[in-house]
């Protein structure tokens, strides 16, 4: 049934379900995560994808009121790391596919070490910079403010990355934490938590509260478990990329209308002067014969 999926999704399909990771789309390397799939009521067959191919190392269990299904993987290891999707089926009709879910594993690599400059304790209205620094030589950082709503922050870099940030106003508050990465699934450990203050905060101290941030398997989706919410302020970095191939697609688009317009113009040059020749050509035997021709 399911290898007929590419054909089936040529026909008329269902909404496409959600899908979200439980306790976060971060997993510490050995632990386990639930990956929750929630179609309509009425399903009655669901499947995961795991880099666009049926996933059956996760357990399944019975859904629940019949409209969401959870997948247990444990534990987590890096080949399990990547990009999910989930479909249901009701009757004979196949689900779109949900928004893909990037899970990551973390505790790969050497533990990174943060650091804020500025601060911690700063300014309301001041720049600050985080900077990542990890001894073994990578490619990619990662910089997150711990919360379930929060979103990683992306930069290139060998050994270091910074983040800069500001002007910094009560929503920067918080603790972050960074890692770094060879790929967008397979991250560090987590750098010690670095605490943003501002100097209002009289009495508070810098936080060092070791473990990943949890919260109760409930089956209940939130923002920071899918594709979509993970690139949303990814997507920035690449902004100034983005508007230069724009640019450099509206060129060539433009190059070449003009290179069908030089061919059309010759083309049509070309055929003129072939009318013309034709026309000179006969006029020059219509009057060689009425010369040649005797007189009554």
């Amino acid at each position: 049934m399911w290898s007929t999926l590419p054909a089936l999704l040529c026909l008329e399909t269902l909404s496409k379900p959600l899908i979200w990771a439980n306790p976060s789309f971060m997993v510490p390397n050995g632990a386990s995560v639930s990956i929750w799939c929630q179609g309509t009521h009425g399903a009655v067959d669901y499947q995961l994808h795991f880099n666009g191919l049926p996933f059956t190392l996760a357990k399944r269990e019975p859904p629940r009121l019949g409209n969401k299904v959870k997948f247990s993987i444990q534990p987590m290891t890096s080949y399990m790391a990547g990009q999910y999707t989930c479909f249901y089926r009701t009757g004979g009709l196949l689900s779109e596919p949900s928004d893909p879910l990037d899970l990551v594993i973390t505790g790969m690599y050497d533990t990174p070490t943060l650091s804020v400059h500025p601060g911690p304790p700063v300014l309301l209205g001041e720049n600050v910079t985080f900077s990542c620094h990890l001894e073994t030589a990578t490619t990619t950082f990662f910089l997150r403010k711990e919360g379930l709503a929060s979103r990683p922050w992306r930069r290139v870099g060998n050994t270091r990355a910074e983040f800069p940030m500001g002007p910094v106003t009560t929503a920067h508050k918080g603790t972050y934490r960074c890692f770094g990465s060879y790929n967008e699934h397979i991250w560090s450990f987590p750098s010690e938590p670095v605490t943003l203050l501002d100097t209002g905060d009289v009495g508070v101290t810098d936080l060092a509260s070791p473990g990943q941030p949890s919260s109760p398997d409930n089956g209940e989706p939130h923002s920071a478990t899918t594709r979509k919410g993970l690139q949303k302020d990814l997507a920035s970095w690449d902004h100034t990329a983005e508007n230069l191939f724009r640019m450099g697609l509206g060129l060539l688009v433009l190059v070449a209308l003009a290179c069908l317009l030089t061919h059309h113009w010759l083309l049509r040059k070309k055929t003129m002067t072939r009318a013309l020749s034709m026309a000179s050509s006969q006029e020059h035997r219509r009057r060689f014969r009425r010369q040649g021709a005797p007189d009554e």
